[in-house]
This record gives C-alpha cells, sequence and structure tokens, in this order.
C-alpha cells in the first residue's frame, strides 16, 4: 500500500533576496524596514525549526549574557565598534564565532572590519567554528570541536581575569548548546545543573538532545555507524522526490532513487546511533508520510528514523540509557575521561 502524504507549507528559506526599489538608492529607512523584515522571517524560521517562541532582533545590536566569571554566550558582532565595546566594558579577551558564511550573508555582515579590529586591538582573539544553523546532528558531529576551542581559549586567558565570548546569530541555538556542553563537560556541572545556570540569565532553545548524543559519542558509541534505508512506494506523480533532515540537515536535499527491484524510491544513509527528524520534497513540495513514524515540531508534522546501537554490552546499553535521561548524569569515571579528551582538571 503507498504511503499517505499529508502537505505542509514549504520551508521559509534561509537566506531571501534584498528588497529592491522602485527608483534611487534606498534610504535609511528603507534599510531599516529590511533589516526588520529579514529578523521577522530569521524568527519565524527559528520558532518553526526550534519548536519555541524565541525572537531575534538583529537590529536592535548585540545581546549577552554573563554565564560564568569567564564565559559569555551572546548575538552576533555587527561592526568592528562591537569589538571594543565587549573587550573594554565586558572584558572580552576572546571570541568564538560559530557562524557559517551564509548566516553572515543573510544580514550582509561583514566579518573582516571586526576581524581587523581584533588584530589592531592585539587584546582579541577571533575565531571561527561553523556549526550549521537549526541543525541538530551538524551540532551534534561538531560539539566537541567547538567545546574544544573554548577550553582552549579559556585556558590561555587563564589569570587574566578575561572572559570567552560565544556567539552564533541569534545566540539562541548553537552558541547556548556549545556553552552548556562546557559547563558539562569541562566545568564540572551536571547537565541539568548547567541548564537551570544557565536559563537563569539566558533563556533560550539550544538542543539538548544533541548535547546528550555528543557525550554519547565521546563516551560509548564513539565512530559506529549502521545504514539506515528509507522507501516510498509512489512519487504521485512527481517528477523529483528527494529527502531533507536526517544528517544533512533541512538546508540540504537529497535525491531519492528509484529501486526497479523493489518499484520504490529509496534513500540509504549511514548514521551513528540517534533520532532523526526527516522530511520528503515532491517537485519542491514539503509532504511527510503518515505511514512513515512521526511527531509534531511546533506547528510542523515530521517524520522521524531512530538508529539503534547494535552494541550488546551491558554496560554501554546502562550508559546510553543515563546519558540519553533527563539527568545525564556522569559517573566519576567518565567525568574523568571526557576531562582528560578536553585537557581541563577540577
Amino acid at each position: 500500500m503507498p504511503p499517505s502524504i499529508g502537505v505542509e507549507h514549504k520551508a521559509l528559506p534561509r537566506v531571501r533576496i534584498s528588497a529592491t526599489f522602485q527608483a534611487g538608492a534606498p534610504t535609511a529607512e528603507d534599510e531599516e524596514e529590511d533589516l526588520e523584515d529579514k529578523s521577522s522571517e530569521y524568527s519565524d524560521v527559528m520558532q518553526q525549526r526550534m519548536g519555541s517562541s524565541l525572537t531575534y532582533c538583529h537590529e536592535d545590536g548585540v545581546n549577552f549574557a554573563h554565564v560564568l566569571d569567564n564565559l559569555m554566550v551572546g548575538s552576533c558582532l555587527q561592526t568592528r565598534d562591537d569589538v571594543d565595546r565587549l573587550a573594554d566594558d565586558e572584558g572580552v579577551g576572546a571570541i568564538v564565532n560559530l557562524q557559517e558564511d551564509s548566516d553572515m550573508a543573510y544580514f550582509d555582515l561583514d566579518l573582516e572590519p571586526i576581524r581587523q579590529r581584533c588584530a589592531e586591538r592585539g587584546d582579541v582573539a577571533h575565531n571561527r567554528f561553523p556549526i550549521r544553523d537549526f541543525d541538530p546532528f551538524d551540532l551534534r558531529r561538531k560539539l566537541a570541536g567547538a567545546v574544544q576551542l573554548v577550553a582552549d581559549q579559556v585556558a590561555h586567558l587563564e589569570g587574566t581575569g578575561r572572559k570567552v565570548y560565544i556567539h552564533c546569530t541569534a545566540g539562541l541555538g548553537r552558541a547556548p548548546a556549545t556553552a552548556l556542553a562546557y559547563m558539562y563537560w569541562c566545568r564540572g556541572f551536571s547537565l541539568e545543573d548547567a541548564i537551570s545556570t544557565f536559563m537563569a540569565v539566558r533563556p533560550c532553545n539550544p538542543r539538548i538532545v544533541a548535547i546528550r548524543q555528543a557525550t554519547l559519542d565521546l563516551l560509548v558509541d564513539g565512530t559506529a555507524l549502521t545504514p539506515v534505508r528509507i522507501a516510498v512506494s509512489r512519487s504521485f506523480g512527481a517528477t523529483s522526490l528527494q529527502i531533507a533532515g536526517l544528517d544533512v540537515g533541512w538546508g540540504q536535499q537529497i535525491d531519492m532513487q528509484y529501486d526497479p527491484d523493489t518499484h520504490r524510491y529509496v534513500v540509504t544513509r549511514s548514521l551513528p546511533p540517534g533520532r532523526y527528524p526527516y522530511k520528503f520534497i515532491m517537485d519542491g513540495r514539503w509532504t511527510y508520510s503518515a505511514d512513515h513514524p512521526t511527531f509534531t515540531e511546533g506547528d510542523h508534522t515530521n517524520n522521524y528514523v531512530d538508529v539503534i546501537s547494535t552494541s550488546t554490552d551491558p554496560a554501554a546499553e546502562e550508559a546510553r540509557e543515563r546519558l540519553l535521561s533527563e539527568s545525564g548524569t556522569l559517573t566519576s569515571g567518565e567525568r574523568q575521561k571526557i576531562e582528560a579528551l578536553f585537557g581541563v582538571s577540577n
């Protein structure tokens, strides 16, 4: 029996074309309205992808919170003056930028003046570690590298009284997740206490499940991959059939191939253990299949696939269940192992 397909609105684009004007150069008012439109569109996408009611107003400038004595988290720097503000007023000595080039292009940000100002001052290190926006798998895959960079910058600034500033675009997803993982892995916090401490100063909606799964990758699952095959019986007349989500995120699409032996359209990916949301795209129309497992995220229904570890080790299974739970409690041995991985001690 062919799968039932429920049609939903096509996902909003990550980057839109700037507004054009009928005559003459854009005025300051036009540019302000265009920026407000971009902020509104970005907030809409963020709410859909993160299942939250959070908003981001780029036109309001940089906003941030002091999370620990040597750690700040916030939104993206926009001008060279922001470097001076963070360094002189807030004591920042290192910046960790998690944005991709496309994130900065969306808001017409020029990174070079910011880098130049850091170099001119000589007391602020600028670092980049791009992580794809609204993509829990990319966050999971890159989280350890981002935390290592933060830990290295903290160690470099030790004794100076200066702080590390972590930012993405809005400072509500990737940057908080990196800070939480740093607190959890390197500063002795339980995951619950890290979340409580962070949320008290900066309400946000980071992908906590990505932190849990990244912890499992470090301690238990490593690089173990399982082949996963997803198939649909018919394209319902569509000439183009793709899938988004899984391990490539919502901003990319994978072509599904017709298998003449099974008369199905299929895609196969090799994935580590975890849950992966996805959606079908038929001739540009985003849909879900009622014959595949579904879940609701905000106003949208997505399909998902659970990849189960093939390990039969009882100790590994116990650790997996514990680390994926709400508490995510590390044993003393696990904490020692994870701290050694990042070269820290408490």
